[in-house]
């Protein structure tokens, strides 16, 4: 359905993409991942015909991207993040000029539109002006438009931006039904949904890709214990020099800043010179979030040091590794 062969994008002292090279087969439903500036939607901006390429070749549905842009268009669909709207218009005006456009008509026209405000919930709000609704409802709004013209290939940047808990499940929902008759490519933030959704994840850092497998291979081949989490009484002790010093340990971060303000990540320095004066709990214990090197698990080491220094535990465990694991141990800026 997509194919990328050395794709690359330059700005005036910039470089946004180098070299991509990727394929999505028809019915994938694709996680698109990457720190903000990696080149994401450059890339989703190329391929949905939106802005041109520096240097190489894509092609969606057999279609090339550049000189045959027409045809691509009818194969896709494509939600950016800010969703261009016509905010005067209301909702049912919008989405039945938008499927216009599309090339829909009469009896199917009104059937489409109908079909699409069913799946974003959009009845309740289909007579409102769309300057009205809320982020959220904005976001239903351009999913809509980018379902209504049935595209074989769905190209959705940050759909749930701006979404509440509940919003985000329904439209993760959405998508996975939504796979069942389209390929998707999806990119967002939100990586446990990714990890629910997607069938294969393609993370990019600085314009290039890093990896791109199943989430299952990529917590496979990284072999990541996950974070630690450690809570003690380290009494005079900060605690911070002397876990940084643990073999195994790559960073450590402690719940509560300088004014002792629980879940305010501090982090620490190689000398753990860093946040020295957080301050513990009423009880006097500190909560400390350790991540560990790939196929590292510190934790024996970090029990002997507890003893050695005489604090006391509260709680030395271990996070199961995730997707979230995977992308910050390929995007961490060492």
């Amino acid at each position: 359905m997509i194919k990328v062969e050395n794709l690359s994008k330059r700005y005036a002292g910039h470089t946004a993409i180098k070299d991509l090279s990727f394929e999505v087969e028809r019915g994938e439903i694709v996680g698109f991942l990457g720190p903000n500036g990696a080149g994401k939607s450059t890339t989703m901006k190329i391929l949905s015909c939106f802005m041109p390429a520096t240097g190489g070749r894509a092609s969606v549905a057999g279609y090339d991207v550049f000189t045959q842009a027409l045809e691509v268009r009818q194969h896709l669909g494509y939600m950016p993040e800010n969703v261009p709207l016509y905010t005067e218009m209301r909702v049912n005006e919008y989405l039945e000029h938008r499927a216009a456009l599309k090339g829909l008509g009469g009896k199917k026209l009104k059937m489409r539109v109908g079909e699409v405000k069913e799946l974003t919930s959009l009845n309740d709000v289909q007579r409102k002006i769309i300057g009205t609704l809320s982020k959220g409802y904005r976001q239903r709004v351009g999913l809509a438009d980018a379902l209504v013209g049935e595209p074989d290939l769905l190209i959705l940047d940050e759909p749930t931006i701006g979404l509440d808990p509940n919003q985000i499940r329904q439209v993760r929902d959405l998508i996975k039904n939504l796979g069942q008759k389209h390929t998707i490519l999806l990119s967002t933030h939100i990586l446990p949904e990714v990890e629910m959704t997607c069938s294969r994840v393609i993370i990019l850092h600085k314009g290039r890709i890093e990896a791109s497998d199943t989430p299952q291979n990529l917590l496979s081949q990284l072999r990541a214990v996950g974070n630690i989490r450690l809570e003690a009484n380290t009494g005079a002790d900060t605690g911070l020099e002397q876990l940084q010093k643990v073999p195994g340990i790559k960073e450590v971060t402690l719940d509560g800043g300088a004014n002792g303000a629980e879940g305010v990540p501090a982090a620490v320095n190689g000398n753990g010179k860093a946040a020295e004066s957080a301050l513990p709990d009423a009880d006097g214990y500190r909560t400390f979030n350790l991540r560990v090197e790939a196929g590292a698990d510190p934790r024996a080491e970090l029990f002997r040091l507890a003893v050695e220094r005489k604090w006391t535990l509260r709680e030395l465990a271990r996070r199961r590794a995730t997707l979230e694991d995977v992308f910050v141990e390929i995007t961490h800026a060492e």
